[in-house]
C-alpha cells in the first residue's frame, strides 16, 4: 500500500518560514520524481516545485522562486519543501505527489500517488 504523508504545515506570519516534509512508503521512491502542489480555497491546484529522482534537477513555479527549496533524501524516502519569506498568497493546502517517471514532471497528470495534504496559513 502506497502512502505519502505530509507534515510541517501550520500558521505563520508573513515573512516567516515553514518546512514541509513528506514521508513515502510502499513505492520505489528513489526511482521517481517528486513534486509539491498546493490548492487555495476557490482556486485550482497548482504545481509549486518538483525534483528529479536523483535530486539533481529541480523546478519551481515563478511565484516561489528564490523563496522555496525542494529537496529529497532517498535513503529515508523523504521529500522536503523549505518555505521562506512566506506571503499571505502562499496560504493553501500543500500536497506531496510521486511522479510516474524519473524525470521532473510539471503537470498533475504525470503524478501517480498523492498525499492527504497539509494546511499552510500565512497571516499578514
Amino acid at each position: 500500500q502506497v502512502q505519502l504523508v505530509e507534515s510541517g504545515g501550520g500558521w505563520v506570519q508573513a515573512g516567516g518560514s515553514l518546512r514541509l516534509s513528506c514521508a513515502a512508503s510502499g513505492l520505489t521512491f528513489s526511482t521517481r520524481a517528486m513534486g509539491w502542489f498546493r490548492q487555495a480555497p476557490g482556486k485550482e491546484r497548482e504545481s509549486v516545485a518538483a525534483i528529479s529522482w536523483t535530486g539533481g534537477g529541480t523546478y519551481y513555479t515563478d511565484s516561489v522562486k528564490g523563496r522555496f527549496t525542494i529537496s529529497r533524501d532517498n535513503a529515508k524516502n523523504m521529500v522536503y519543501l523549505q518555505m521562506n519569506s512566506l506571503k499571505p498568497e502562499d496560504t493553501a493546502v500543500y500536497y506531496c505527489a510521486a511522479s510516474k517517471w524519473t524525470r521532473i514532471t510539471w503537470s498533475s497528470d504525470g503524478y501517480e500517488y498523492w498525499g492527504q495534504g497539509t494546511q499552510v496559513t500565512v497571516s499578514s
